[in-house]
């Protein structure tokens, strides 16, 4: 097969980097300069993106760059051009941590280009000279190049920024000086080109986003982990073929609900019949069925015997496999409870599966996710991953089981127990209750159309759960929101990952 069978770009090391760079551009400064005009504009763009988050960014906004001496620092300035560019009023400041004198020349004429296009509203200011208030601190002192430990006078321009009350920090690349004490905290890093691997766990990286310039052709090549692309999610957006019909796009059971926890199944639901799927049923405890169906009349809902607690009896299990009959893929955890018996009736389902099994929530359990030989999905947080896996190793539980695990978390990690590809997207305005529930609905729902391919279906839900939450966090801010308005993002989240062809 040509090209990573998940699109997907691999995250180098700083040699791979290194050597990355010098074949694309073979020591060419016009080769170089073009790539830093396309590296600044896309951090300026993603900027803006992101603010949107915190605010609106006024065309009056005062933006602070940090720079160091080489070709990180003429991203940052370039950045700060093309902002000033699409804000007619705004204004910046430069501090050069090592002296304007010490710049690389392509860091130089990035300058020299910030000054003539400002036109008065850039100027270069030390560490003592620093306004009281930024709305954007950018973060271009050092890249992938950094060793440690930071200098000082690195480390007094961060002191000073770190000083200013700023709305939005954003880093180039890396955050300068890597975690260490005294180096940069960002609120977003934004990887140019290539993920450097230094980025993946670094305390002072805030959220990552990569900004792909089209370093990588073909298969790419790379090492063990790789980041998701938005493209990934193209595919869904096109034309279905002509001859569809309900049944060919798949048909989801969901299992779960308690009385206790009656809302988680309800939300997997919507989510799956967001999915593209072209046939739900939930199982859900029968005194739920009534309000559920008028709720959410798409799907075909079936009640299951329950408990004096409120919790699935194992007694339901016919009736699950009689759903499951017709079914290609069948989800199961969301809103279960502790209760022994439900933990039965999930156990008895695993066992006897014929289709692939998203398994969430309570149902991730060490006895179920080892029963029956289905393939399946595990979509565990971190208290879950530890407590279906030894030391909570992703690689080693997709291997040993065999599953795809999806381990949610801050930068969500997908695996079969081979490559681990990371995506991106998300943010904290996921951490809410059920978020996990819609990412169990939205995964099953897209399992039950490539039933045959558990590892595409899981890694297009992290994107598309991710992108959705990026959507509604630009739209409504992280804080007053409602984790069901999450769904009015996913058409939108489509459409970003597959922009019509310009003419």
């Amino acid at each position: 097969m040509k090209g990573h069978p998940i699109p997907s770009h691999p995250i180098v090391t700083v040699e791979e980097a290194r050597a990355l760079e010098a074949g694309l551009f073979h020591g060419d400064e016009r080769k170089e300069w073009a790539a830093m005009l396309q590296a600044g504009a896309a951090c300026a763009g993603a900027i803006r993106r992101d603010y949107a988050e915190a605010g609106t960014l006024a065309d009056n906004a005062r933006l602070l760059v940090l720079a160091g001496k080489g070709n990180n620092a003429g991203d940052a300035l370039i950045a700060a051009r093309v902002l000033l560019q699409a804000l007619p009023e705004a204004e910046v400041d430069v501090v050069f941590a090592f002296g304007p004198r010490k710049l690389g020349p392509l860091a130089a004429k990035s300058w020299r280009a910030l000054v003539e296009s400002a036109r008065g509203r850039a100027r270069s200011v030390g560490p003592a000279g620093l306004a009281p208030a930024y709305a954007v601190v950018i973060d271009g002192i050092f890249g992938f190049q950094f060793r440690p430990p930071l200098p000082p006078e690195a480390r007094a321009a961060i002191a000073a920024a770190a000083a200013c009350d700023i709305r939005f920090r954003a880093a180039v690349d890396l955050p300068s000086g890597l975690g260490e004490a005294g180096g940069f905290a960002a609120d977003f890093t934004y990887a140019t080109g290539s993920v450097k691997a230094p980025l993946l766990g670094c305390r002072h990286a805030g959220r990552p986003r990569y900004l792909d310039l089209g370093f990588f052709a073909g298969d790419a090549g790379g090492g063990p982990d790789r980041v998701l692309l938005a493209s990934f999610l193209a595919p869904l957006a096109g034309l279905r073929p002509a001859g569809s019909d309900k049944r060919s796009q798949g048909h989801l059971v969901l299992v779960g609900g308690s009385g206790g926890f009656p809302g988680a199944i309800l939300m997997s639901t919507l989510a799956a019949l967001q999915s593209g799927v072209g046939l739900v049923t939930a199982c859900v405890p029968h005194p739920l069925v009534a309000g559920f169906a008028a709720r959410a009349p798409e799907a075909m809902w079936v009640g299951l015997p329950v408990t004096a607690s409120g919790a699935l009896s194992l007694a339901g299990k016919a009736k699950v496999l009689k759903a499951a009959e017709k079914a290609t893929a069948l989800a199961m955890g969301s809103g279960l409870g502790r209760d022994p018996s439900a933990h039965a009736l999930m156990k008895a389902i695993a066992k006897a599966a014929q289709v692939p099994l998203v398994i969430d929530a309570d149902a991730l359990q060490p006895d179920i996710v080892r029963t029956g030989q289905a393939p399946r999905i595990l979509t565990p947080h971190a208290g879950e991953l530890k407590r279906i896996a030894e030391g909570a190793d992703l690689r080693r539980l997709g291997r040993t089981l065999p599953a795809v695990v999806v381990a949610k978390g801050p930068v969500t990690r997908v695996s079969d127990g081979g490559t681990v590809y990371h995506s991106f997207f998300g943010g904290p305005v996921l951490s809410r209750g059920g978020s996990g529930d819609l990412l169990a609905g939205l995964t099953g729902g897209l399992l039950a159309q490539t039933p045959a391919d558990p590892l595409l279906a899981a890694t297009r839900a992290a994107v598309w759960h991710g992108m959705a939450a990026d959507q509604l966090a630009r739209a409504e801010g992280q804080t007053p929101v409602q984790i069901l308005q999450w769904l009015d993002f996913l058409a939108p989240a489509l459409r970003e990952s597959a922009p019509c062809p310009a003419t």
